[in-house]
């Protein structure tokens, strides 16, 4: 803040989830909510405007389903292994010998 700048108090309403799952990116940032928020007012002052662009998804079901069963798998994939390893092995996991 400028000096001599006079110090506001906001007060907001959120859920827990998004206010625990949020603060611990702001924690991994080394920034407090605080100044989370001061960041996107500021931004906004900026802009003149909301700093991102707002949106509307357009996923059907089976898309978002898609996404969350990728996001889940994250890290259980096959990595290092040629094509023909991956088969292999996807073959003897099943069973199948051709």
């Amino acid at each position: 803040m400028k000096g001599g700048d006079t110090v506001s108090t906001i007060q907001i309403r959120i859920d827990e989830a998004t206010k625990t799952q949020s603060n611990a990116i702001f924690l991994q940032l080394g920034i407090t909510m605080s100044d989370a928020i001061n960041m996107f007012l500021r931004q906004s002052i900026l802009r003149g405007g909301l700093p991102f662009e707002l949106t509307i998804p357009k996923y059907n079901e089976a898309t978002l389903k898609a996404l969350a069963d990728m996001e889940q798998s994250k890290g259980h994939g096959i990595r290092g292994k040629s094509v023909n390893a991956a088969l292999a092995d996807l073959k003897a996991e099943d069973g199948d010998d051709d």
